[in-house]
């Protein structure tokens, strides 16, 4: 008989959207591999130090350095990048050294951080996958290891049916999760359930086109009908604009004059 409740399929990664901004990321090598982890990491706000002989940085790293986007330590990976005075949050490794990398990945653990071995699954705490971006949109497709070719490949696939105009459209979502916020701050639990239930409804109503279409005026309109627990249509927030805006006072107060 079917169980009512999810069924449990072990061997997977805890796919999280870590929260990095702001923290320090040790990043070992200066290669492609670690230019792609640069880019990923400043994407998500991180303080990067990339530690290398300046010999081995490829131009994008240089770039980078040059730039001042990332700090730069101009030799091979020392235990003192570690010490606990630098508050290391995650450490990524991506050098041709297989020995290296492994002793690197025991002090690590021996420290309790985070670490990625660039190739070596057995020795990561996690796995970058194939990411999708849209402006706040991020969609990461893992084979936890298996197949990071196939990822990218899967990635593709889907990034090319999703609507055009997706990543602009949640954007908008976020800007009327704001504005409903300020427009009702209550803070209780029923509060709360409230408005999430009514964003889940507006979600569910409207489409990506119609976010995209959404300017302010439409979305002070549709946050007028919170209090009374309605979730109009685009079209009838775009039809009582259009009245409003061909209503015109001709002083009859009503009466035909």
């Amino acid at each position: 008989m079917p169980s009512k409740f999810p069924e449990i399929q072990g061997g997977g990664s805890l796919i999280v959207a870590w929260q990095i901004k702001n923290k320090n990321v040790l990043v070992i090598g200066g290669g492609e591999v670690a230019a792609g982890r640069i880019v990923n990491l400043l994407n998500a706000d991180a303080k990067v130090t990339v530690v290398c002989p300046l010999k081995g940085l490829n131009e994008e790293v240089a770039y980078r350095v040059r730039q001042g986007q990332v700090q730069h330590i101009d030799r091979v990976f020392l235990p003192i990048d570690l010490e606990p005075d630098k508050n290391i949050a995650m450490v990524l490794t991506a050098v041709d050294d297989p020995d290296a990398s492994t002793r690197i990945w025991k002090y690590c653990k021996h420290l309790k951080v985070p670490a990625n071995i660039a190739d070596v699954p057995p020795e990561c705490d996690f796995y970058f996958g194939s990411v999708h971006r849209d402006g706040p949109l991020q969609i990461m497709v893992s084979t936890n290891g298996n197949g990071p070719r196939l990822a990218a490949s899967i990635r593709r696939k889907i990034g090319e049916m999703l609507p055009e105009g997706t990543g602009e459209s949640i954007r908008k979502v976020g800007l009327l999760r704001r504005h409903l916020r300020r427009a009702a701050p209550g803070q209780t639990t029923a509060d709360i359930s409230k408005r999430m239930r009514w964003m889940s409804e507006v979600c569910d109503k409207w489409s990506t086109a119609d976010f995209n279409s959404m300017d302010d005026q439409d979305m002070e309109r549709l946050v007028d009908f919170y209090e009374l627990g309605i979730v109009p249509s685009f079209e009838e927030i775009r039809l009582e604009s259009q009245a409003t805006e061909n209503w015109h006072f001709d002083g009859s107060f009503g009466w035909f004059i």
